[in-house]
């Protein structure tokens, strides 16, 4: 069965790239350009994984976490978030607002991917 990714950035270019890699790699791929139009495609979609950005206009990724964690349908999903922060304080943030992993940009297509089959199996 095919896993739906849903990956959360404000880069068209970084976005592309996502779409690319977990298309290519088997998976189906929606997209949010900040974390509230990723609330909204939650609204009616559930994704097996979430990739997130931290840094994002009007929602950045801390609060997109911790909004999708608040609803108790979403709690499961993995969040992974995919940013260039490398500050152990944000990647604890993170992990206290809910996140299941962390991995820096530039990211490796196969890594990425490997992240996401381990944490939805």
């Amino acid at each position: 069965m095919q896993k739906t990714i849903l990956t959360v950035d404000d880069s068209r270019a970084m976005r592309d790239m996502l779409r690319h890699s977990l298309m290519a790699a088997g998976f189906k791929v929606l997209q949010a350009d900040d974390g509230l139009h990723g609330l909204e495609l939650l609204e009616t979609e559930m994704p097996d994984v979430i990739v997130t950005d931290i840094n994002m206009p009007r929602m950045d990724g801390f609060g997109f976490i911790e909004a999708v964690r608040a609803h108790e349908s979403r709690r499961a999903v993995p969040v992974l978030v995919l940013t260039t922060e490398v500050d152990i304080d944000k990647k604890q943030r993170a992990k206290e607002a809910g996140a299941t992993g962390w991995i820096v940009k530039p990211f490796d297509p196969a890594r990425l991917v490997e992240a996401i089959r381990r944490v939805s199996s």
